[in-house]
């Protein structure tokens, strides 16, 4: 029986009237002992009769609110306070349900802002990255395009047309990087685990950027020396290897001329920890926690003119957590810095 709001209200201010109507009645006619009783019989009747009515009334109400903020929870797969449902506080009990919600959505909406101000930022960078190797090869390419008289001889010609290609290649790798990127936090590129030797990457590695390390002068250390022949680790080597080409490569470009670039392979056991040393400059700690977003540089004027798409770190991230492993930073302004993952070593060789 669903009555309404009103109807009970009616119904328990008549019973309450005739409460006191018939103690008003009786009570003069009796005795002192027995007028005392029947007054408190008549309180007890009323508190009755008018907790009732808050039960019915308000707590109803406020139930009611209360099973709807359940239902909005139940929504968010939030698991249910049934054990709360009856208890004797409802206006206390809906009202820190309420704050706990407001508060969980303004936590939701300063992420939306972060995010959205993330999303503005990362729309310019690429905006900025895309523009600039598109801009150069244009440039090149319309100014032979515009020598109707035949005043830029073959050999300006063809290092034109080279620069313009250069500026293409870059702008080609750029947007590779983009996609890989964008399959990587889709889920969408799976990691081909398999057997291989760490050590022998790391010394291939070595041999690829030899010559660009040469150049600054920087020489390319594997620790501790007394590595066994083998270091084996399950991964996907290739994607392993894009990780350390990336972090060797940026150890080389932001070390100090002539100095170190250390790659210490720490074996566990359960697994291999490799780490990337450099002495360089470092990172402060209000960058430490951003060099793995997208197109965000330290010193952009430096990072632009020792190349790369800003890209690497965050494809990086996201290979190494993609093995279930995390990139982690230590860093000491003016004395170098160094990043650090895990990738764990076959079974048979866990006790190794």
């Amino acid at each position: 029986m669903n009555l309404s709001s009103r109807t009970i209200a009616i119904l328990i201010a008549l019973l309450v009237a005739g409460v006191l109507t018939t103690y008003a009645r009786i009570g003069p006619t009796l005795p002192f002992r027995e007028a005392f009783l029947a007054a408190g019989v008549t309180v007890a009747a009323c508190f009755l009769l008018v907790y009732l009515s808050f039960e019915a009334l308000i707590f109803r109400e406020i139930n009611g609110i209360y099973a709807g903020l359940e239902h909005i929870k139940r929504k968010e797969f939030k698991k249910l306070s049934s054990k709360f449902l009856f208890r004797p506080e409802p206006v206390k009990r809906v009202r820190d349900e309420i704050l706990l919600m407001a508060e969980r959505r303004q936590q939701e909406l300063d992420e939306l802002v972060r995010l959205q101000a993330l999303r503005r930022e990362f729309l310019a960078d690429v905006s900025h990255e895309l523009k600039t190797p598109l801009f150069a090869a244009q440039g090149f390419v319309h100014t032979i395009l515009d020598d109707e008289d035949g005043d830029i001889d073959a050999p300006t010609r063809r290092k034109f047309l080279a620069k313009a290609a250069a500026s293409l290649d870059t702008l080609d790798a750029l947007v590779q990087d983009l996609v890989t990127i964008a399959q990587l936090e889709k889920g969408v590129v799976r990691m081909r685990r398999q057997r291989f030797d760490l050590v022998a990457l790391v010394r291939e590695i070595f041999e690829l950027l030899e010559q660009q390390a040469a150049r600054r002068g920087t020489t390319l250390e594997l620790f501790p020396p007394n590595l066994p022949a083998e270091l084996p680790v399950v991964a996907d080597r290739n994607r392993i290897r894009q990780v350390l080409v990336n972090l060797v490569d940026n150890a080389i470009k932001y070390g100090r001329d002539n100095g170190r670039v250390v790659v210490a392979l720490i074996e566990g056991s359960r697994g291999v920890r490799i780490a990337v040393r450099d002495d360089g400059t470092g990172i402060a700690p209000e960058h430490q926690n951003r060099i793995f977003e997208r197109f965000y540089r330290i010193d952009k004027s430096r990072s632009r003119e020792s190349g790369g798409s800003g890209l690497g770190l965050a494809i990086s991230k996201h290979i190494v957590e993609a093995h279930k492993s995390t990139i982690k930073v230590k860093s000491t302004v003016g004395e170098g810095t160094t990043l650090e993952f895990k990738l764990s070593k076959p079974k048979g060789a866990a006790g190794s």
